[in-house]
């Protein structure tokens, strides 16, 4: 027998020219200055200062403080030759009660974040609501009352007009079903309710916004892009049993297609609206077609595959084997294939980017840059998203999470996701090797082999 010829190494794997290469934050995670300039309170500033709410007490009251040190963190992303950023507008920095008299200082804020991305020729991308409610808003109802969708159209109109001159791709939210889910169902989030019918009017209600908020987009800021930003887990059956197989099946449309499904003009997934037991009573005349309007992107948030097991059967320990980040959870990359497949058969040609993906780690004691179990995260994945995108996925681009390690959560500071360490006593930064690896991919526009990554 013929011996085999020896294998070379692994070629590069190239994206294609004018691809967006970026990195990704929310306003409350790194803002800081919570009571500064006339910022009002949002739902993060009194979960996060209710006791036993959030790890280790930990608030947002300073974060990172991007608020003075813009200026710093923007330098830092143009050092690393990032073409794009994906913020969020912090509602009651520029909102104060959530309608009515706009605060000019926050709306100077971000007209000065926007030309100071523009002078270094970085593209904002940016994210109209990623979880900061204003507080008055949610003591009025919240997300269950159809009049906050309302007041959102309000906001994102004063911000696409304000913005939309030097804005050119607006998102509407950030991951609604963590806003229903996690705010309303299981409280673990703010505001903090355990609520399951609140929850299915916030989902609902949360897509009625988005529809205004395209609107107010599409009549603020003609010439700009208007999309949305969803978060996609697939959902595997644990086993072949029917029962696992009807677990995984009801979990997909309640996870992955409920908002996707409706605004690609599908409708609710009717078994997940069933299990859920939702009547629908928050459905008026003409929501669904509203919905449904045309948009122009869709971004793409994946961290991991979630293995489902019914409740009916024994439970089985889902870290067994399994490769897992520092807060558990499990490494996946090929899940973003899917999950990229999976969107693009309901989007079409409609572009898509990967709005984050991203991996907390141990912080290195001697060296906090040193983070080789991120490079390698990041470079599976970029193998994943170009494979999808070699079996003809539209991806435009791909923004990691984070640029900076911030205020995660409920969990405080105690996981960090950044490509940037950040000493949170003295709010230092400091390029790590995952920094180092994304800016090498943003220039050249390949991805390096495993040994490459790693010398």
């Amino acid at each position: 027998m013929e011996a085999l010829p020896e294998r070379g190494p692994v070629p590069e794997r190239q994206f294609p020219p004018g691809f967006v290469w970026g990195a990704a934050t929310a306003a409350y995670q790194i803002e800081g200055a919570a009571r500064e300039d006339g910022r009002g309170e949002s739902i993060w500033d009194r979960f996060s200062h209710t006791p036993g709410r959030v790890r280790n007490g930990d608030t947002g009251d300073v974060a990172c403080d991007h608020y003075h040190r813009y200026r710093e963190d923007i330098e830092l992303m143009a050092d690393l030759g990032l073409n794009a950023y994906r913020l969020s507008i912090a509602w009651p920095r520029v909102l104060p009660d959530g309608i009515g008299r706009p605060n000019e200082a926050g709306l100077d804020f971000y007209d000065r974040v926007i030309d100071e991305l523009l002078s270094r020729d970085i593209d904002p991308f940016v994210t109209l609501y990623h979880w900061d409610l204003p507080q008055p808003l949610e003591e009025a109802g919240g997300w269950p009352e159809r009049a906050t969708a309302h007041a959102f159209g309000e906001f994102a109109a004063l911000i696409a007009a304000r913005l939309g001159d030097r804005v050119r791709h607006f998102a509407t939210f950030n991951e609604p079903h963590i806003v229903s889910d996690h705010g309303y169902r299981l409280g673990s989030h703010a505001p903090g309710r355990t609520e399951p019918d609140a929850a299915l009017a916030t989902a609902h209600h949360l897509l009625v916004a988005h529809a205004l908020g395209v609107q107010a987009i599409r009549a603020e800021a003609p010439h700009a892009e208007a999309g949305i930003v969803l978060n996609f887990e697939p959902k595997h059956p644990a086993s072949s049993h029917p029962l696992d197989l009807e677990a995984a099946a009801v979990a997909h449309e309640q996870f992955n297609r409920w908002y996707l499904d409706p605004i690609t003009g599908h409708g609710y997934p009717e078994d997940g609206a069933r299990a859920w037991g939702w009547r629908r009573d928050e459905v008026l005349e003409g929501d669904m077609e509203a919905i449904a309007a045309p948009i122009d992107f869709v971004g793409v948030n994946y961290y991991c595959r979630d293995v489902v097991r019914s409740p009916l059967l024994p439970s089985l320990d889902p870290s067994a084997g399994t490769e897992r980040t520092a807060m558990g959870w499990e490494v996946y990359p090929e899940g973003l294939t899917e999950t990229l497949e999976f969107v693009a058969s309901r989007t079409g040609a409609l572009p898509l980017y990967v709005t984050e993906s991203g991996a907390a780690y141990a912080v290195d004691d001697i060296d906090p840059t040193d983070d080789t179990e991120r490079v390698s995260f990041l470079r599976r994945h970029l193998e994943a998203a170009r494979t999808a995108m070699d079996n003809g996925v539209p991806l435009r681009g791909y923004f990691v999470w984070s640029l900076l390690d911030n205020f995660e959560w409920a969990h405080g500071y105690e996981y960090r996701f950044g490509i940037v360490h950040v000493d949170f006593d003295t709010l230092e930064r400091r390029v790590r090797d995952s920094g180092v690896f994304w800016a090498a991919v943003a220039r050249d526009g390949v991805i390096p082999s495993a040994v490459q990554a790693q010398s």
